[in-house]
């Protein structure tokens, strides 16, 4: 492909992901301020979508360190099958994730609780990573499957670090939420 026809088809990608994080960032937004109409009955299911986010989370945890260690034996093909399957797993956390948010109560972090400051700056910081994270996720996978390895590497410098700190921060929201869950 020529790099006319190449700027033309990355630009488009960009505009993609632009859209498609901007969607995913207003529909998050729009569940968890309770906007659009639930269920009147919880479906019993709903109480184990915690657990399951925090089990995607921190085996996507696991996949990028093995990610990492693959690409550094230059061993791109189980990278690639490794990063493509965190991306798989990101994506059933991001539909489980907005089901449950739509779905159930919100779970408040208890205020007299010593802990909440500590708490409160994981899950803001987790969050704020979180929506920054998509679109370098989207733009990191285009350039790799694309073999692009230059830009590729540039934006997974950034990617990286913040997508592994968001599967972990994940798992950490959870342990410490998670005695509070009311079902």
């Amino acid at each position: 492909m020529n790099t006319t026809n190449q700027d033309k088809q990355d630009k488009l990608v960009f505009n993609i992901v632009t859209i498609v994080s901007i969607i995913v960032f207003v529909a998050v937004v729009i569940l968890n301020r309770k906007i659009l109409p639930r269920p009147e009955i919880l479906p019993s299911w709903v109480m184990y979508l915690p657990k399951l986010n925090a089990f995607i989370n921190g085996t996507c945890t696991v996949l990028l360190l093995l990610s990492l260690y693959f690409i550094k034996q230059k061993n791109i093909a189980a990278h690639k099958a490794i990063n493509l399957t965190a991306f798989g797993l990101s994506s059933l956390f991001l539909i489980s994730y907005i089901l449950y948010h739509w779905m159930a109560n919100e779970t408040s972090f208890p205020a007299e609780n010593s802990m909440r400051s500590i708490y409160l700056t994981i899950l803001i910081s987790h969050i704020v990573l979180a929506a920054c994270v998509l679109p370098l996720v989207l733009l990191s996978f285009y350039y790799g499957l694309q073999m692009n390895v230059e830009k590729h590497k540039k934006i997974v410098r950034f990617t990286y670090p913040i997508w592994l700190y968001v599967t972990v921060t994940g798992v950490i929201v959870y342990a410490m939420i998670s005695p509070y869950y009311q079902f």
